[in-house]
């Protein structure tokens, strides 16, 4: 499985911010120290402080910070919660998938098992633990 970019750069944006803890934080700044787009993160920004994992200060001396601690940030929540695709393989989506052996093929079980495990593991680790807090 992988992850999109978009997935793969909020984390990144929580990831600095929690090594900033009360200090503010700008788009341009983490844009800059990462090399990455600073109008992907503008949008990346955007959705995670609707999600509830970034406060937004607008104007002079604004900013973004996380809008809780760390240490209750579950990383596999956060993939969840930006990743907008877990179709591994085609027969995920049952809308789209075309696959001839579909109703006979245990693989398909095999991998969501697999993914279940991943998220799992994702779901035991908070922010703090992967920035070391």
């Amino acid at each position: 499985m992988q992850l999109t970019r978009y997935t793969d750069y909020a984390l990144r944006v929580l990831m600095y911010c929690a090594r900033k803890g009360e200090e503010r934080s700008t788009i341009q700044e983490i844009a800059e120290f990462h090399q990455i787009s600073h109008n992907h993160l503008v949008k990346v920004a955007h959705q995670l402080g609707k999600l509830g994992y970034l406060k937004t200060i607008r104007g002079s001396g604004g900013g973004i910070l996380l809008a809780r601690s760390p240490y209750k940030i579950s990383v596999g929540k956060v993939v969840r919660d930006v990743e907008t695709n877990f179709n591994i393989v085609e027969c995920f989506d049952k809308k789209t998938d075309q696959c001839r052996i579909t109703p006979h093929c245990g693989l398909k079980g095999v991998l969501a098992r697999a993914q279940k495990s991943f998220l799992d593991s994702l779901d035991k680790v908070t922010l703090a633990e992967v920035v070391k807090l």
